[in-house]
């Protein structure tokens, strides 16, 4: 009785063996199942994209990869700098952001989201004086149409002209993420 059994399970094996061999085995099948494969004749997506994809999905630090690669392929311009400090604002490394949204901004002819996102940082390090020039020509490049830019701007004026400030109230803000680069101040209550 146990040969019996014995020899059906070698026999079963065998046959799933020899199933995977044939064509109609365990070859990958025509109806999506599997992932497709790599087309190495295709050109590839711009590195300046995929940051600006991956900053949108919130993954900062792939997107620092991103536009660095873009960097190296196309050289520096004033898009990968902002893309640059973009992603280091995202990761909350505000130095790193502002000198590349200051070098952006100098050496390139700056956006309004460039000078609005050199606003926010300036703001977040407290240099409130300066986020408010830097966030009025954001304005008025943008010439008020963006409402993240004018919504900085309230806000920066409010703290400057609040002379009773108080720095234990500092985190009362947040910075929020709007778009695809774009950063707003908002309250947290």
């Amino acid at each position: 009785m146990k040969s019996n059994l014995w020899r059906a399970c070698v026999a079963a094996l065998l046959g799933l063996g020899t199933a995977a061999c044939s064509p109609g085995g365990f070859s990958a099948s025509q109806d999506g199942v599997f992932a497709p494969g790599v087309d190495r004749k295709a050109t590839a997506v711009n590195g300046i994209d995929v940051g600006h994809r991956l900053l949108a999905a919130g993954e900062h630090e792939l997107a620092l990869k991103a536009f660095t690669r873009a960097a190296l392929a196309q050289g520096m311009n004033g898009e990968i700098l902002s893309g640059m400090g973009s992603a280091n604002l995202g990761l909350g490394r505000l130095g790193q952001a502002e000198a590349l949204l200051r070098r952006a901004t100098t050496e390139f002819e700056p956006t309004p989201p460039e000078w609005n996102n050199l606003g926010v940082i300036l703001m977040e390090r407290g240099k409130t004086e300066e986020a408010i020039l830097v966030l009025r020509k954001a304005f008025a490049l943008d010439s008020g149409k963006t409402t993240q830019i004018r919504d900085n701007l309230r806000l920066a004026l409010a703290k400057s002209e609040n002379t009773a400030y108080d720095n234990s109230q500092n985190n009362n803000y947040k910075l929020v993420r709007r778009g695809s680069s774009d950063y707003l101040i908002s309250p947290t209550s």
